[in-house]
């Protein structure tokens, strides 16, 4: 195996890699469109068995801005999912809010003064 037999064989596999890359964005792309039938669907995934690289190259220039917006569109849902989770989970409350619950309790009976008084400190820290 000589040196050139190598380097053929990295540039065969990297556009090996990026045709696989492109076909499976499209086919994300194809599921992911919720405006397209099933039908259509299936027609698009069919031509993409049968004639990979043309079929990908007309679905790029046929719905390529649409995919753009699709992906953007997906992006921000799950970053507002995201931020939404992370302020549920983190607990968002003011110290004045965490005081005014913890002097309920202790009115209530539910803490002892020491309590009390601890959590005050951590909240006012």
């Amino acid at each position: 195996m000589s040196f050139w037999d190598i380097i053929w064989f990295i540039c065969i596999s990297y556009v090996f890699i990026a045709i696989l890359m492109l076909l499976f964005t499209i086919i994300r792309d194809i599921f992911r469109d919720h405006e397209m039938s099933g039908f259509v669907k299936a027609v698009w995934l069919v031509a993409l068995v049968c004639v990979p690289l043309l079929i990908a190259l007309v679905y790029m220039i046929v719905r390529g801005s649409g995919m753009a917006k699709r992906e953007y569109q997906s992006r921000q849902q799950a970053q507002s999912a995201q931020d939404e989770y992370i302020k549920s989970v983190a607990g968002t409350s003011s110290p004045t809010a965490e005081i005014e619950k913890a002097k309920s309790l202790l009115d209530s009976g539910a803490i002892s003064q020491a309590e009390f008084d601890a959590i005050k400190q951590k909240a006012l820290a």
